[in-house]
């Protein structure tokens, strides 16, 4: 395993975010995401929205389900698919994630103004609690990507 391979990565870097939006995607976009989870959730930061008990980072990030889908489905996003994750079949040994999502989205446009929604952020304190590491995978209809 490689340094870079240890590194949890929980939110777009510059430089991702920038390649995301060079891309020039058209029309739809659906969002893969991977997750792993904390076994206890970390309020730590976040004590407005703490539970009054401890609970596990999935509950956390169920939370975070409940409060994003109104705002996500107000841009134009639906939620397609929720999946227990594990090991890989083809890939990294040992390298197994809890969750999997689908998430759809109208456009990039909808999906950078449900992001940048204060509503919406305010409740990111619970992914954030939640989750350990993370990859977000932007997916394009291969019949509507753009050659060479």
């Amino acid at each position: 395993m490689s340094d870079s391979d240890k590194i949890p990565y929980l939110d777009p870097s510059p430089e991702t975010g920038a390649a995301f939006l060079k891309r020039d995607i058209r029309g739809e976009i659906v969002m893969l995401n991977l997750l792993r989870f904390r076994e206890v959730a970390d309020y730590e930061n976040f004590p407005q929205l703490a539970p009054p008990a401890p609970i596990s980072g999935q509950a956390a990030y169920e939370k975070y389900i409940e409060h994003t889908l109104p705002f996500l489905e107000a841009s134009g996003g639906e939620l397609t698919y929720v999946g227990t994750g594990g090991d890989y079949m083809i890939g990294p040994p040992g390298e197994g994630w809890d969750m999997a999502l689908l998430v759809r989205q109208s456009s990039v446009a909808s999906f950078m103004a449900f992001a940048s929604d204060a509503a919406y952020l305010a409740g990111m304190g619970h992914r954030i609690a939640a989750v350990t590491d993370s990859r977000m995978l932007p997916l394009q209809d291969a019949s509507k990507a753009k050659s060479g």
